[in-house]
């Protein structure tokens, strides 16, 4: 029923199930724990056009089919490098009013910021106990940043193991993430199986569910994903951009000399980008978006045909523009639904810790012999 996930690493033993959505919706739970969704985001920059329909629109289609799931924004994993901290405060409301925007609910999910459960970090150094500085590094994500870096923060080696933590905190048996972190939920089955071997049961078996961020690329280099951490902002679409600003980046991606619009990722990358995009923002194939614009004059480089795309994206995103600009105006509000998801994720988040603590020998602290010498007086 699951395709096994290609081994990337030398880890031999550890494989989690990598899954489309189609079988996830069909998938019988092979965990003796209830099924609990967790995938996180960081307040970095703007959301672009491949985290919304990569990412975001799963979790909406998720909460709203009655999942238990928790969305957190992973502030402590965006000060890995260095940060300004106004802009960083900012940016977390930013986000909370972005995911609102886009459909996220209060009421139907927990979305909270992940700092303001301190179990997170707290399970990080327990984790961090179980691995090693050969396994961390082994990782790509930390190869790939630590070339760029004179001096690489001990933070760049731990992000994976936090990342753990904030998963195996809520006993997370599903995690939607892309295909750039399956080797992350790898180390994060492989210390659950190590805590689980040395501690006893504890933790749960983790799926991946499949993310399509990354069938998404760059506007201006379809090779590569669209990304907020690209230094071009004419590479990603923002979902905040203002419709003639969409347009511009549109009339400006990258395709090719032949004017008939097709969908063959191989031999034309740009186009079949834009197509994708266009299959996902409305529900067709990409073969039925090629059909139907079979008789358009695109124009030099595609251009006709951009302006009919860009049409479709601004028709999708100006309504959570427009949500967004109203509720960036509401810093209260956005303060509340944060707080009341802290409190959600930590009444979670600590009987998890509770039990860790207990089964690795932390029982016994000064709380409890105050109590006991109290008992006893």
């Amino acid at each position: 029923m699951y395709k096994r996930l290609k081994e990337v690493s030398k880890l031999q033993r550890i494989n989690p199930k990598y899954i489309s959505m189609r079988e996830y919706t069909q998938k019988i739970s092979e965990n003796n724990y209830p099924k609990r969704i967790f995938s996180g985001i960081q307040p970095t920059g703007n959301l672009h056009l491949g985290n919304y329909l990569g990412a975001v629109q799963k979790w909406i289609q998720l909460q709203d089919n009655g999942e238990n799931v928790i969305w957190s924004i992973v502030d402590m994993h965006s000060i890995t490098l260095p940060h300004d901290p106004k802009e960083l405060s900012n940016n977390i409301l930013k986000m909370t009013a972005t995911l609102l925007a886009c459909g996220i609910d209060p009421k139907k999910s927990i979305l909270f910021q992940q700092s303001t459960v301190d179990t997170h970090a707290q399970l990080c150094w327990i984790l961090g106990c179980l691995t090693s500085f050969t396994r961390l590094a082994r990782l790509p994500q930390f190869k790939e940043k630590s070339e760029t870096l004179k001096s690489i923060p001990l933070s760049l080696y731990i992000y994976p193991v936090l990342q753990a933590a904030d998963i195996l905190l809520y006993k997370a048996t599903d995690v939607p993430v892309g295909q750039d972190q399956v080797q992350h939920i790898q180390l994060a089955q492989e210390l659950a199986i190590k805590f689980n071997k040395k501690f006893g049961n504890t933790f749960p078996s983790i799926c991946v569910v499949e993310d399509a961020s990354q069938r998404i690329k760059s506007l201006r280099d379809p090779s590569k994903k669209m990304s907020k951490s690209d230094q071009t902002s004419k590479s990603r679409l923002d979902i905040l951009d203002k419709p003639e600003i969409l347009i511009e980046k549109l009339k400006k991606a990258v395709t090719d000399f032949t004017s008939k619009v097709t969908y063959e990722p191989e031999k034309r990358p740009g186009v079949s980008n834009l197509v994708t995009i266009h299959s996902m923002l409305t529900g067709k194939s990409p073969d039925q978006i090629c059909s139907e614009v079979e008789g358009l004059d695109t124009g030099k480089y595609l251009l006709i045909y951009k302006l009919v795309l860009a049409d479709v994206i601004v028709e999708k995103l100006n309504p959570i523009r427009e949500e967004f600009s109203r509720l960036i105006r509401e810093p209260a509000y956005l303060q509340e639904v944060l707080r009341n998801g802290t409190e959600r994720a930590t009444e979670i988040a600590s009987d998890s810790w509770c039990e860790v603590r207990n089964k690795i020998g932390f029982e016994n602290d000064i709380f409890h012999v105050n109590k006991s010498i109290r008992n006893i007086i």
